[in-house]
């Protein structure tokens, strides 16, 4: 049997990166918050059974494949917009009133959950959708198909980007959006496009840090930002001479993971106090036990996983799969990028977890997810094109 011609049917190098990073989140919540904190051994406990669930919905999800996909991604994207939107009424207030926030909602005895974590899957399968259908359906590209690509992906993309921002979650909106690029410079859309729309993003952006620095009080009296968002700039730009909690715990976490060294103090071993360490700050844990050697390792766990979801893509030959792909690792790597960023003093600070390590139910069920898709790729490695007429879908050779 030609191997190239049949791929295997499950990547083990995606499930060995998955389960490394299950080892190190695991042994980091155990230093954290047992052996540092001297608490109870609860929390990891539940990050177990979080990762026994997340192992349950790869299994479920592989199964589809992508025409079974493809029928069930419009239905799930409308219920995810629901889901947001009913966020917006139904998130926790005394979660928001502490933290500024209302993209929480509590579900009785499973706890607290962030919707758009979840609903970042559908998100990325109907952007995929929509490019792979226009595609069959304007074979020939044109400045007008392609400036109608764009204006569809505006509408799709952007909407659940705005329903997240309004549930005051700029580092899950940043997420969304960097999923939206992913695709858009994927899908093929002319350079000679690209281009203004991105001189024209970058002119916003620009505008925003001009405001921010010059004249807050005009963003403030637009209701679409608060101070404590001003603040975390600040204390990116200026750390040590800030006075909040933020500055306090950046601090803290720059302190922790320099005095880690180059192999690190040992497990369970920690001199510094970094506050919420087990969630956002993970990284200082590894940092400060491991030193810089274990954060490598951690980065280049990281490499493998996302090397093996491209080859994925190219093995499968599909192009509703690849947009599927493109979405799951910009979404990886984004979360990777600016924790770590943030936790070295990179990048603001955003409240975005580190994939699969970070305590955290939601958003390691999101991953999870998002891992499935990929190990569907694999599991149903035939390659399928679209017919461009309705919901026709067409198996290839």
């Amino acid at each position: 049997m030609n191997n190239e011609k049949y791929p295997q049917r499950i990547d083990y190098g995606v499930i060995l990166s998955v389960m490394l990073l299950a080892i190190i989140s695991i042994l980091s919540l155990y230093s954290t918050t047992v052996l540092i904190q001297d608490g109870s051994i609860g929390m990891t406990v539940r990050q177990i059974a979080w990762y026994g669930i997340g192992t349950i919905a790869v299994l479920v999800i592989m199964q589809f494949d992508s025409e079974q996909l493809w029928k069930m991604t419009t239905y799930l994207y409308i219920a995810g917009l629901i889901i947001l939107l009913l966020t917006l009424v139904f998130y926790d207030r005394e979660i928001a009133a502490k933290t500024g926030g209302n993209r929480w909602v509590t579900l009785g005895p499973i706890g607290t959950v962030q919707p758009s974590e979840f609903v970042k899957i559908p998100y990325i399968l109907m952007l995929a959708k929509t490019i792979t259908k226009h595609n069959s359906v304007y074979r020939v590209r044109e400045y007008q198909t392609d400036f109608l690509l764009i204006g569809k992906l505006a509408v799709i993309g952007l909407v659940p980007v705005v329903i997240v921002f309004m549930q005051r979650d700029l580092g899950t909106a940043l997420v969304y959006l960097a999923m939206l690029i992913g695709v858009v410079l994927l899908s093929g859309i002319k350079w000679q496009i690209l281009l203004p729309v991105f001189l024209l993003v970058s002119t916003v952006g620009i505008t925003l840090i001009l405001l921010v620095v010059y004249n807050r009080e005009f963003l403030l009296n637009t209701g679409l930002f608060r101070p404590y968002q001003f603040a975390r700039i600040d204390t990116w730009l200026n750390p040590h001479q800030g006075a909040s909690d933020t500055s306090y715990q950046i601090v803290q976490t720059f302190k922790a993971i320099g005095s880690g060294g180059v192999f690190g103090k040992g497990f369970g071993v920690s001199e510094v106090y970094v506050p919420v360490r087990e969630s956002d700050m993970i990284f200082a844990t590894i940092g400060e036990n491991f030193g810089f050697a274990g954060g490598a390792l951690l980065i280049f766990i990281y490499f493998i996983l996302v090397y093996h979801m491209i080859r994925v893509v190219y093995d499968t030959k599909n192009e509703f799969y690849a947009y599927i792909a493109t979405g799951v690792i910009m979404m990886i790597v984004f979360h990777v990028l600016e924790n770590i960023g943030m936790n070295i003093g990179l990048l603001p600070m955003t409240g975005i977890p580190l994939p699969f390590v970070s305590q955290g139910g939601s958003s390691l069920l999101g991953n999870m997810m998002g891992i499935g898709l990929i190990m569907s790729m694999r599991f149903h490695h035939k390659s399928y094109f679209f017919s461009g007429e309705g919901e026709e879908f067409h198996p290839g050779s």
